[in-house]
């Protein structure tokens, strides 16, 4: 346990990297709340899917609207990554995913610009990243085990895509920030990854 006092873990990096599962993790070993921001994106980008105007979406944004299974499709991970570049999308979900990060007694939040733009004075800063082929064949098989029926080329192209469009936008671009412990999970397994980002988290504690 990290205690009463406000403790933030923020971890950044590109799809499939495996960050949301080495948060979830940190989460449960140190009893901090877990926060996968993508999903306020994903969120987001489903109401655009559906019609709705992404800034007024992400504005009117509430919880209920992040359980949703739909939210894990790769059209809603597409157009989560073209929302994502718009000022006014990132500016409404600021201070949501502020507030969560310093809540009393810890959190640890993942996504693409927690420790650049949302929490730079994080305790643990740390960046995930895996190569883009190691990354689709994860995504590949997440999505073969859901019954989708994927193309490998199809979700390797899809992972380049979004790694273009998050690392080349104006508005928080996807890069380490200065500070970031670096985890390349490439040639790790996942039991591997999470033992060396609790590591990150102890040294940090003290």
């Amino acid at each position: 346990m990290i205690g009463t006092q406000p403790f933030t873990v923020a971890i950044d990096g590109p799809a499939a990297a495996g960050k949301g599962t080495i948060g979830r993790a940190i989460a449960e070993r140190f009893g901090l709340a877990h926060l996968d921001t993508g999903l306020l994106y994903r969120a987001v980008g489903a109401q655009v899917l559906t019609g709705a105007d992404p800034v007024e979406a992400a504005q009117g944004l509430n919880a209920q609207a992040l359980e949703n299974d739909a939210l894990r499709t790769a059209a809603v991970a597409q157009e989560a990554s073209k929302v994502a570049v718009i000022p006014e999308v990132r500016a409404a979900l600021l201070d949501f995913q502020r507030a969560f990060a310093r809540r009393a007694g810890g959190a640890v939040l993942d996504g693409r610009d927690i420790c650049t733009v949302i929490c730079p004075q994080a305790e643990v800063k740390l960046f995930v990243t895996a190569s883009p082929e190691v990354r689709a064949r994860r995504r590949f098989d997440e999505l073969e085990a859901r019954g989708h029926g994927p193309v490998f080329e199809d979700v390797l192209r899809d992972v380049e895509t979004r790694d273009r469009r998050d690392s080349e936008r104006s508005a928080a671009p996807l890069k380490p920030a200065i500070g970031a412990e670096v985890l390349d999970t490439s040639e790790m397994g996942i039991e591997a990854a999470v033992a060396a980002a609790i590591a990150f988290v102890e040294q940090a504690r003290g």
